[in-house]
Formats: C-alpha cells, sequence, structure tokens
C-alpha cells in the first residue's frame, strides 16, 4: 500500500509539472501572437516603415530606454508600479471622459438641452447623493435618487422649451459652468475633507482654488483656436478631476514618488525627441492615425482624406446609452435575483428557471441579439389604447443602443450575481443582527463588496458591445456616414462598422493604412476601458479588505 501511494503521489506531481508548463507554453504562444499582431497593426497604422534611422535611434535613447529602466526598477516595487499604474489609468480615463462628454454634451445634445435635464434629473440627484454621504442615516435618499430618475427625465420633457430658453440666456460657457465646474468645486471640497482627511478650511480653499483655476485659464483658451471656453470648463472637470485625483494619491504617499518619473519620462522623452529629429534632420514616419484622421468624415475616393469622426461620435454616443442601460437594469436584476426572490417552493422554481435562461443567453451568438433587435425595435407595430408603437427606426443611435445592451445583460447579470454571492452570507446575518433592514443592508454592506466584480464584469462586456458588427448590420446601421448622429433617432455608424467598410476598397492604402488606423482607435478605447476597470476592482477590493 506505501508503494501505490508513493507511485501515485509521484505520478501526480508529473502531471502537475507537465501541466504547469504546458499552461506556460499556451500563455507566452497566445501573448506572442497578440503583441506581433498589435505591432503589424501598429506599424502601418503609425506608418512607421518611412521613418529613417535617426528617427529610431533617437526616440529609443529618448523614450523607449527610459521607460524600459523604469518598468526595470518598479517591477521589485510595488508601490511605484501601482502610483505608474494609476497614474497612467486615471489619466486615460479622464482623456476618454473628457472626450465622451464634450461629443454627448456639446454636439449630440447641446448645451441648452444639458442645461434642462440637469435642473430636473442630474442635479437633483447629485445634490440627494452628496446628503446620503454626510447623512447615513438618512434611508429614503436611495429612494429619492431613484424616484428622481423616473420623475425627472418626464419634468425635463415637459418643460423643455422654458427651460432651454432659459439656459440660452446663459450661453453654453455659463451653462457648462454652472453644471459642470460648481459641481466639481463640490467634489474638490468632497475630496480633500472625506478622502484625504484635510480641514475645513484647506478644502474650502482647494474647491475655490478649483473655480479660480476654470476663470484664469479662459484668457489663455481664448488664445487658442481649436479650444473654446465650453470645451475648456468640460476638460477642467472630466478630465482635471482624475487626473488631479491621480496626482493626489501618489503625492500623498512617500513610497510612490517614483511614480511620477513616469509622466516625465512620456512628456520630457516626446518633447526631446522631437527637438533632437528636427535637429539632425531625421525622417519621421507618416502615419495614418493623426489629428485630420480623427476630425474628418470617412472617404471612399482618397485614403489620404478618409477620417473616423463620425464612426467615433457614434460609437462613444451609443456605448454611453449602453452602459446606462446595462449598469442600471443588469446590476438591478442580480440584487433582485440574489437578494429578493424567493429560493424556495414554486416562486424559488421560477427564480431557478430565470437564472438557467440568463446563463443560456449569454452563449447566444450576436447576430442573433442583432434579429432581435430588428424585430422588436424596428419591425414591429403594435397599439394600446391612443399609444401607437412602430418602432425607433432602421439604424438609429437608440436601437443600436438597445440592442447591443440585450445582447451584453445576460453577462452583466452573471457577473454582478457571482460579485454578490462572493460576499459572505455572515455579513449579511451580522448586518440583521444589528437591527438593519433588508434593504439596508443591501445597499451598506453587500453592494460595496459585490461593486468591485460588477462593475469589471460591465466595463468588460461595453468592450465587447463597442466592438460588435453582426448586430449593428442586421438593425440596418450604416456602413458608412459622413456626418455624426445628431440625436437619439438619428442614424448612426460606429468604427467596426466603418472599418468593416474600408476593407473591401479595392485601394491597397485603404486596406493597409486606413483600416489599420481605425483599429487601433478601437483598440486605443478598449484597452483604456480595460485598465478603467481594472484600477476601479483594485480600488474597490482594497477599501473592502
Amino acid at each position: 500500500m506505501a508503494d501505490s501511494n508513493a507511485e501515485f503521489g509521484e505520478v501526480s506531481r508529473l502531471k502537475g509539472v507537465v501541466f504547469e508548463y504546458v499552461s506556460l507554453a499556451a500563455s507566452v504562444v497566445g501573448i506572442l501572437s497578440l503583441g506581433v499582431l498589435l505591432a503589424y497593426v501598429a506599424w502601418d497604422a503609425f506608418g512607421l516603415a518611412s521613418a529613417g534611422v535617426g528617427w529610431y535611434a533617437t526616440y529609443a535613447a529618448t523614450l523607449v530606454l527610459p521607460f524600459v529602466a523604469f518598468v526595470w526598477y518598479a517591477r521589485t516595487r510595488p508601490a511605484v508600479a501601482a502610483g505608474a499604474f494609476e497614474l497612467f489609468s486615471l489619466t486615460l480615463a479622464g482623456v476618454l471622459g473628457a472626450t465622451a462628454t464634450v461629443i454627448v454634451l456639446s454636439i449630440i445634445a447641446g448645451p441648452t438641452v444639458w442645461f434642462a435635464y440637469f435642473l430636473t434629473v442630474f442635479g437633483p440627484a447629485g445634490a440627494l447623493w452628496v446628503y446620503g454621504q454626510y447623512d447615513r442615516e438618512a434611508t429614503w435618499v436611495g429612494l429619492g435618487i431613484l424616484a428622481t430618475l423616473v420623475i425627472g427625465p418626464i419634468v425635463g420633457t415637459a418643460f423643455l422649451g422654458v427651460l432651454t430658453s432659459l439656459g440660452a440666456l446663459l450661453g453654453a460657457p455659463g451653462i457648462y459652468f454652472l453644471t459642470l465646474v460648481l459641481p466639481g468645486a463640490g467634489v474638490v471640497l468632497y475630496l480633500a475633507d472625506d478622502r484625504y482627511g484635510a480641514a475645513r478650511r484647506p478644502s474650502v480653499y482647494a474647491a475655490i482654488g478649483f473655480v479660480v483655476l476654470a476663470f484664469v485659464g479662459v484668457p489663455v483658451v481664448d488664445s487658442l483656436p481649436s479650444v473654446s471656453r465650453s470645451v475648456w470648463f468640460i476638460a477642467l472637470v472630466m478630465f482635471g478631476l482624475p487626473a488631479g485625483v491621480a496626482v493626489a494619491n501618489t503625492a500623498l504617499d512617500r513610497t510612490r514618488w517614483p511614480a511620477f518619473a513616469l509622466p516625465v519620462i512620456a512628456v520630457g522623452g516626446f518633447l526631446l525627441g522631437e527637438l533632437v529629429v528636427g535637429a539632425i534632420g531625421a525622417t519621421a514616419p507618416s502615419p495614418w492615425l493623426d489629428w485630420q484622421y480623427l476630425t474628418s468624415g470617412p472617404s471612399i475616393l482618397s485614403a489620404e482624406e478618409a477620417g473616423l469622426y463620425p464612426a467615433i461620435i457614434g460609437s462613444i454616443f451609443m456605448i454611453v446609452l449602453v452602459s446606462v442601460f446595462t449598469f442600471v437594469f443588469g446590476f438591478g436584476t442580480a440584487i433582485y435575483l440574489e437578494e429578493y426572490a424567493p429560493q424556495t417552493g414554486v416562486l424559488g422554481t421560477v427564480t431557478r428557471i430565470v437564472n438557467i435562461n440568463v446563463s443560456n443567453l449569454a452563449g447566444v451568438p450576436s447576430v442573433v441579439y442583432g434579429l432581435l433587435g430588428l424585430g422588436i425595435f424596428v419591425n414591429i407595430q403594435a397599439s394600446l389604447g391612443p399609444i401607437t408603437y412602430t418602432g425607433f427606426g432602421v439604424g438609429t443611435v437608440l436601437t443600436a443602443a438597445l440592442t447591443l445592451s440585450l445582447l451584453i445583460l445576460p453577462i452583466v447579470v452573471i457577473s454582478a450575481q457571482e460579485s454578490l454571492r462572493s460576499v459572505p452570507d455572515s455579513l449579511r446575518q451580522a448586518s440583521y443582527g444589528m437591527g438593519a433592514t433588508r434593504w439596508q443592508t443591501t445597499r451598506n454592506v453587500v453592494l460595496p463588496r459585490a461593486l468591485p466584480g460588477t462593475l469589471t464584469g460591465t466595463i468588460l462586456a461595453l468592450g465587447r458591445a463597442i466592438g460588435e458588427t453582426a448586430p449593428l448590420i442586421m438593425i440596418g446601421a450604416a456602413t458608412t456616414k459622413f456626418t455624426p448622429p445628431g440625436g437619439l433617432f438619428s442614424m448612426l455608424t460606429a468604427m467596426p462598422m466603418q472599418i468593416y467598410a474600408w476593407a473591401f476598397q479595392p485601394d491597397e492604402a485603404f486596406r493597409h493604412g486606413v483600416v489599420a488606423a481605425g483599429v487601433v482607435t478601437l483598440l486605443i478605447v478598449l484597452l483604456t476601458m480595460n485598465s478603467v476597470a481594472i484600477l476601479v476592482r483594485n480600488k474597490y477590493q482594497q477599501e473592502s479588505n
């Protein structure tokens, strides 16, 4: 028997070693394959084939080697690596958030419409949330926010004419100052007081300084022809706050101070490289992915004049709506199924059937969801008394957003359910033992610990949605559109659709240059969303622990 056990143990160790090395080899091959593919696409997108040896040598000395040295330094210092990753992620998140906000508020909705719904929806909901942060015993705050989100849009739509006229008197810069800069100053006050533990007076000074910075930047912005005051106010809030939080978190932790070398290397290395390249006259690359590409409309005749601007606007507009739909309905569904739905009896059987169907729906091909969206949101016509439903139009923004929401909703529900299940029942029982209600337990005990996994799953699902093509084709989204969408019922095209259209152009410059630039643009958005997901997950996990 002893020999048999020894033989069994030896065989088990051998299998474990083989499995370990096979897994390592598969991981290395997968990573290398993906790296080669991305390098190939980036090579075409940035036109690196046309660059001279002097250009490569310059940027290798000013940018690549310092970055490699920093990575080597940070690999054994977790605090420095965490600080560098936070600086990188929040900066990218700020850029993406500022861009999306400018697109949604300035280009799609318009400042006056935003002002109307801020007064009726976002302003009251934000005020209630702030009040709930300072008065934890106010259990009605959650219901008040929910009621505001339901009733507010109805009120805003009913009084849209009056509120937009009032907003027109303020002008676009005045609207964004009142609705973004002043609330942003409130966020600065809250962060300085609650998060960083500053005294009341320094916190107030920090909030006032934020408002003063908005005014001080106006003369500088007025001297720049391509930046308006409205864009400045939006960028100050949406980019400045995340970047400021990253800088503050790194500055307040002495072990993270070396992480500031990363932005210095990135900015300083690029500027120094530009200076040296100009001095030695080195041949620079001829990139397809440039400012003209990001701000111009598509072209099917000239690759040099092709741009992705309408598709970028369409994708961001669509994904903003998808994120709202999926988070609200997906997270709400998961909370009900895990915390409130009956688990025994006849109703418990219904709950289990629903869970099984949700799991099955997560594996349905995306083209099927395209057909579902075509049937529900485009073709169905129904009448209920005086209300007639004729769909939301072929290929419109709302149709695309609802269809993609259906596509990723099962994934969001499953990830949220797993996060809720990971919260120990002992915490729930302890909360009940202290006299808390089910809603108080869910809100104050369960949700904070389930939020990291839920947000991570939601953002990763959004990354899948923004790259889908088949559902958009089925609902009739345009493959090429020369103007961005102007509303919920406007036709749209998305980045995957436009890339798909360019891939079949006979001109080789489209297939190898313009398509590659579009793929890189889409990947930048995806990687930014994923990095934000990792950062959010790590943040809330640390707070939970």
